[in-house]
C-alpha cells in the first residue's frame, strides 16, 4: 500500500499532474500545512477572513432552507 502524504511544500502549478515535484499539489483550497488548533505539521483548515455571526441565521439575508442530522457508527 503506497503511502500519502499531505502536500506540505503547497500548491504547484508548473507541472502537469503526474509531474508535481514532492509534497505539492496542483489543486488546493482554503487548507494550510500546519493545523490551527495544535500547531503540528498535520494539515488543516484555512481560518476565514471574517468573524462568523451565529444572529444572522434565520434572517431575511440568509433564511434556513434545510436542516438535517448525521450521525456516525463506529
Amino acid at each position: 500500500m503506497a503511502e500519502i502524504f499531505f502536500p506540505i511544500k503547497g500548491l504547484h502549478k508548473g507541472f502537469v499532474t503526474e509531474k508535481q515535484p514532492p509534497l505539492t499539489s496542483f489543486s488546493m483550497l482554503n487548507v494550510r500545512p500546519y493545523d490551527s488548533l495544535s500547531n503540528r505539521l498535520r494539515g488543516g483548515q484555512r481560518p476565514g477572513l471574517a468573524k462568523w455571526s451565529a444572529d444572522k441565521i434565520g434572517d431575511a439575508e440568509q433564511p434556513v432552507v434545510a436542516m438535517c442530522t448525521v450521525s456516525s457508527v463506529a
